[in-house]
């Protein structure tokens, strides 16, 4: 009997790791351990977690076991009551999942067992793309030329009968009512099939659109592996729209998700610490003052529309537009002056796309630590940026109900009209051109004191 281990990889189709238990000719046991470790730090994606698991039991005929407590207890304890010699695993690439398979590796090799690892959660594993001299990249534009010169492999097929035995574990889950209805293998593919036939086209165009949500929306399905990136890859590389702008520019987007789990693969630090250094001196402010303005920006009262609609989306959602994450980056660390990790970790405590490489890369990107990093001088007006991606004010009327009495783009100046404050919307709690100069001022007081 050989144990299939789920983790990110919450499907059927395109599973290396399922098929190679499948080869192997034994009966495979299906399990999800549920780690308190994880899910203490899991926020809203527990929720949804627990949807992925109830549609994968049912693709896998009600085999999942599922079990409570530390893998490194759990995993070896249910290979010795089963009798299985082998546990087949994708391999993971993020810190934790790192230190937790060395763990269950030493496990289960005591017990005489082995620890199968097959694939990833990404089109080429992390740590595969170097350059001429052996080295990881730094910069995103070589390692996506890179990136596509080492290409993929087509991905694997769903098998046409997989020997599942089950074994004695605890209940699935509660899924929240009325939640997270498009959950598991058949949602996610039937989500990445209707962009790629309705909004695929016009991506480049609108992607930084939030009035108009015509994005993927796959960011959530990748997340917990319920759709594999060779699969969009392959299906869009044989769609009609493949040569266009939009398929380009998607693809880019897929392969920043590749790049950023690469980094954190070499550089594990950079998950919470800046991952350059040139930035060390940049004077923060913390305190009871700023705390209360962190706060502001939290619940999305801040008194700049923008801001505040997208962050009030993702508390609602569990989900933010991306043009809007880099926007709503930008005034935590620039107009509030507060170092990247306190945002990147509300981020993830809200999105269930929460991925620490993307989000925590994401976030360094915008505070100019990261690689490929904005300057720090790149400062966004909350403003400007609304006017621009959502000109008509259509995004900002629907999270911000106090603005909604005002017309197009009037909803992103709410102090120029007379009524605009008539309904409870909050002033800005700072002034972005004040704040801005202040940045900048912080910005040249590191110059040469980089540590």
């Amino acid at each position: 009997m050989s144990i299939l281990w789920f983790r990110r990889d919450l499907r059927l189709s395109d599973h290396p790791a399922l098929l190679e238990a499948v080869a192997s000719g034994d009966e495979v046991l299906p399990v999800f351990v549920l780690d308190p470790a994880l899910l203490r730090r899991a926020g809203v994606r527990a929720g949804r977690l627990a949807a992925s698991l109830t549609a994968l039991a049912q693709d896998t005929d009600g085999a999942l076991v599922v079990r409570t407590g530390d893998p490194a207890e759990v995993i070896p304890g249910l290979a010795r009551e089963v009798g299985a010699d082998r546990v087949h695993i994708s391999r993971e690439s993020a810190p934790y999942g790192r230190r937790r398979d060395d763990r269950v590796r030493a496990a289960l090799e005591a017990d005489g067992r082995d620890l199968l690892e097959t694939g990833s959660p990404y089109a080429v594993g992390p740590g595969r793309v170097l350059n001429g001299s052996g080295q990881p990249y730094k910069v995103f534009t070589p390692f996506s030329r890179a990136w596509h010169d080492h290409g993929w492999p087509p991905p694997g097929r769903r098998p046409d009968h997989i020997p599942w035995t089950t074994a004695s574990g605890d209940a699935l889950p509660d899924v929240p009512a009325g939640e997270w209805a498009a959950a598991g293998e058949g949602a996610a593919l039937a989500r990445w099939r209707e962009f790629l036939n309705d909004d695929l086209e016009a991506y480049d165009e609108q992607r930084d659109r939030p009035d108009l949500d015509t994005t993927s929306r796959l960011s959530v399905h990748l997340k917990y592996g319920e759709i594999h990136p060779r699969t969009i890859l392959a299906e869009l590389a044989g769609h009609p729209a493949a040569g266009g702008d939009g398929a380009r520019r998607f693809v880019t987007e897929l392969a920043w998700r590749e790049f950023y789990a690469d980094v954190l693969w070499h550089r594990p630090r950079s998950a919470w610490r800046d991952l350059r250094d040139s930035l060390s001196a940049m004077p923060y402010d913390s305190g009871p003052g700023v705390d209360e303005l962190v706060e502001a920006w939290r619940q999305g009262r801040t008194g700049y529309p923008f801001v505040d609609a997208g962050m009030r989306q993702l508390l609602v959602e569990g989900w933010m537009h991306n043009r809007v994450r880099m926007v709503t980056a930008s005034f935590l660390v620039k107009d509030l002056h507060v170092w990247w990790p306190v945002g990147a970790r509300h981020f993830l405590e809200h999105l269930v796309d929460g991925d620490v490489a993307s989000n925590n890369h994401g976030w360094q990107w915008v505070a100019g630590t990261g690689t490929d990093a904005s300057p720090f001088f790149r400062v966004f007006n909350p403003v400007t940026q609304g006017k621009r991606f959502d000109p008509d004010g259509e995004y900002v009327r629907r999270w911000v109900p106090e603005l909604a009495h005002l017309p197009g783009a009037a909803a992103h100046e709410p102090w120029r009209a007379p009524d605009g404050y008539d309904r409870g919307y909050p002033a800005p709690i700072v002034d972005h051109a004040e704040e801005r100069l202040d940045a900048l001022r912080r910005y040249d007081s590191t110059k040469g004191s980089a540590r």
